[in-house]
This record gives C-alpha cells, structure tokens and sequence, in this order.
C-alpha cells in the first residue's frame, strides 16, 4: 500500500471542487426561480442565513464526502478519477462514522468562514473585530491543511491524523 502524493490529493481536490461548483450553480438556479421565498431567509438574520445555506450547500457536500468516501469505493468522483482511496490505519475501508468525522473536521473551517461572513453582512452581536479575527484564523486552519501534508512521509491531513484515516493508492 503506498500512500498518495500530495500533488495526486490536490488534483482529487480540484475535480471534487468542480463537483462542488456544478451543484452551486444547480443551487443558484433553484434559488433565482424561488427568490421570492429564500430572500427573506437570507436577509433576517445572521442565524437563519447561516443555516438556510448549511442545508442547501455545506449539508448535501458534506454528505457527497461521507457517503462517497465510506462506500465500497472509498472515495469522491476526485479520488476515484486520480486512482485514490481513504482507508483506516490498517487499509480497510471506513465506516460512515469515521468517514463522518473526518469531513467535519475537513469542513469545519468553511462552516467557521460561513459564521463569520454572515455575520459582516447582517447585524449581529459581535463586533467587526471579532469576526474579523475568527476569519482570519480560519485562513490560517486553510494554509495549514494545504501545509502539513508536506510534513510528513504519508501525506496526512489534519483531519487523516485526527480521524486515523489515511489516503492511499
């Protein structure tokens, strides 16, 4: 079993993202034809954007990530394509709670960002400063998931080390 190469992770990534802006666009399309219903939704408050975007976007792509990467396939549409997998740390699939845990932790930073956007845009509590700052550690959460594989020989992710998953070819 050899691990995946960072640069073969980053391409998965790319194509899965893809994945990801064509359910956007599909999402943008549904959301024009019933504006009149989203609007309000999107412009009350902070909470109710917040969440109203989690179950149309961050809640299906988390769920793409769980479900794919759990399966028989043990992997996205990305890592099936570029020939990878994510296993435990012994090289058997996943299970959905594992596989659970490991895109949380991979998508918490998006969450934290979709906190701290809603909450510029739409009056809120917190002060701009404190947004700012909570934005500014999620930019630095992102640098270091784009960093650490880098530090070590089996590639790993934060969220491989937190979750003992591993990706592999």
């Amino acid at each position: 079993m050899s691990y995946a190469p960072f640069k073969i992770r980053i391409y998965a990534s790319l194509l899965d993202y893809l994945v990801i802006v064509i359910y956007g666009i599909f999402i943008g399309g549904i959301s024009f034809v019933f504006r009149s219903f989203l609007n309000p939704l999107f412009t009350s408050s902070p909470v109710k954007a917040e969440l109203t975007g989690f179950f149309m976007m961050t809640l299906p792509v988390t769920l793409y990530f769980i479900l794919c990467e759990c399966s028989k396939w043990q992997g996205t549409l990305g890592k099936r394509k570029m020939g990878i997998r994510v296993v435990d740390g012994v090289g058997q699939r996943i299970g959905i709670g594992r596989s659970a845990f490991r895109t949380a932790i991979k998508f918490f930073p998006w969450e934290v960002a979709h906190f701290g956007i809603w909450r510029l845009m739409l009056p809120t509590d917190f002060s701009e400063f404190i947004v700012y700052v909570i934005l500014y550690a999620v930019n630095l959460v992102i640098f270091l998931y784009l960093i650490i594989p880098l530090t070590n020989k089996k590639r790993k992710n934060v969220y491989d080390w937190i979750a003992g998953t591993e990706v592999v070819r």
